[in-house]
């Protein structure tokens, strides 16, 4: 599903944000990036919803060369892609349900299909009671679920979400991983940075740890009997 080969990405000032990395991901995995801040995982996610490109390396994903994709294709790419950020990126001035239709609408889905869709989303978030709300009005857990929604909704091949929890509480966390963890399990593949070290081995999935730029370990985590208290806040 996803390759990146000797990939290395650098920004202005001689800053290296990733350096040769090599990885592959299958299709239906749930994989965590971890590692410290300034660690290259937030730069791997845009390499592959394009919001950047490679300065060295070819970032593949289903045998698609990203960096070489023209402009034009990149909507269609990402229309493919279920994106969570840890600040939500929410349209403020739409309800909570306008939000998640919208994402269903540039899919150029039916009418009936989009109220259909963002009805079995809001539902699978418990929001719907709220779906006439706008956002501003959500607490930040509520505004994530939204965004978890949104991101959900098309059913994407690929989800990506950058720090999902950062600013969550260990209950909230909880549940949107396990709506991440749904998703995987209807067959998206998942990739997840975060600092949380609880929830990775409550989850037991793939971690692979990212350290001045490159990969520094990959492997599974270790399991853990799982307590919602402290999750939201564990670190690696």
């Amino acid at each position: 599903m996803i390759e990146f080969q000797a990939v290395s990405k650098s920004y202005p000032g001689d800053i290296s944000a990733l350096r040769q990395v090599d990885l592959r991901v299958a299709d239906g995995e749930f994989v965590f990036l971890s590692g410290p801040s300034g660690a290259g995982k937030s730069t791997l996610l845009k390499l592959l919803y394009r919001a950047e490109t490679a300065s060295a390396g070819r970032v593949l994903m289903e045998g698609v060369d990203l960096g070489r994709l023209p402009a034009h294709k990149v909507p269609a790419l990402r229309r493919r892609l279920g994106i969570i950020f840890q600040d939500f990126k929410l349209l403020y001035d739409r309800s909570v349900w306008d939000n998640v239709a919208f994402a269903l609408e540039v899919q150029g889905l039916p009418s009936a299909e989009v109220r259909r869709e963002t009805q079995a989303a809001l539902e699978g978030v418990g929001l719907m009671a709220k779906a006439r709300l706008n956002p501003h009005r959500l607490s930040g857990g509520e505004q994530q679920r939204v965004a978890v929604a949104r991101a959900l909704a098309h059913d994407p091949a690929v989800v990506l979400a950058d720090e999902p929890t950062g600013n969550l509480d260990a209950d909230t966390s909880w549940e949107v991983f396990s709506l991440l963890k749904r998703a995987n399990e209807k067959g998206a593949t998942v990739l997840v940075a975060s600092h949380n070290a609880m929830m990775m081995q409550a989850l037991n999935c793939r971690v692979v740890r990212l350290r001045d730029g490159r990969v520094d370990d990959d492997g599974a985590a270790q399991p853990t009997l799982f307590s919602p208290q402290g999750v939201g806040d564990a670190q690696p």
